[in-house]
């Protein structure tokens, strides 16, 4: 992919959020775009950075930590897959956010590895919302407890709630998965101490984001309608 046609699938794409930001009766300037860039080579991260965009997503620990001192200093990276207790040590000092907070365990893991550096991290509490079993995220019936437990942590800031959308062609199930999240988080907007304010809403992919952003999502994750194709 050349240059031009990199600043024609980011302009095609911030197009799209402005038109669904306007539907939904919001600006464009309130929805964060996060470029992911799984399996994209840092000399294109780079050349994003040169168009214009600043905030960049990855799904494995191992890649990011082999395109970090590839990139310019000034991008920002967010682990947006899974994540394993035992890959969170690594990430101390490169990542602005973890969007996949999917257990107690994993944010307590967080909070230590950050404290230890005197360094505290934002992060987003996932949401299983799908019908495949497969996705990770908690159970919404379980985000009470999760909160409650969380309230105590010093070094991990909960801004918000993420989930994946169901894989499917049906528009009215994919706005359920959104809605439902929305409706989570305005539920327990009330839920403030130090370390928690669930302000954002981290929904929507290439195949999904205008609708994610209808239902209320403040940042969306696009790959595939800015990089293209890649390997899995």
């Amino acid at each position: 992919m050349n240059v031009d046609n990199l600043k024609e699938n980011i302009e095609i794409v911030l197009r799209k959020i402005e038109n669904a930001a306007l539907r939904s009766g919001r600006k464009f300037q309130e929805i964060k775009l996060i470029a992911v860039s799984k399996n994209v080579e840092p000399e294109r991260i780079n050349l994003a950075y040169e168009l214009g965009l600043r905030d960049f997503g990855e799904n494995r620990v191992q890649e990011l930590l082999k395109k970090y001192d590839a990139v310019r200093r000034e991008i920002n990276f967010h682990m947006i897959g899974h994540l394993q207790t035992n890959k969170v040590k690594y990430l101390v000092d490169k990542i602005r956010s973890i969007h996949s907070v999917d257990s107690i365990k994993l944010a307590r893991e967080i909070d230590k590895r950050f404290g230890e550096k005197n360094k505290t991290i934002d992060a987003l509490i996932e949401v299983h919302t799908a019908k495949e079993e497969s996705k990770f995220g908690l159970k919404p019936d379980n985000l009470e407890q999760f909160l409650s437990e969380a309230q105590n942590l010093k070094n991990i800031k909960f801004i918000g709630l993420m989930t994946i959308g169901t894989l499917t062609d049906d528009e009215k199930e994919i706005r359920r998965c959104f809605s439902t999240l929305r409706k989570l988080r305005d539920d327990y907007s009330h839920f403030k101490s130090e370390n928690i304010d669930l302000r954002e809403l981290s929904m929507g992919m290439t195949s999904d984001f205008e609708i994610a952003i209808e239902e209320g999502s403040t940042i969306v994750r696009i790959g595939t309608a800015i990089f293209g194709e890649r390997k899995n």
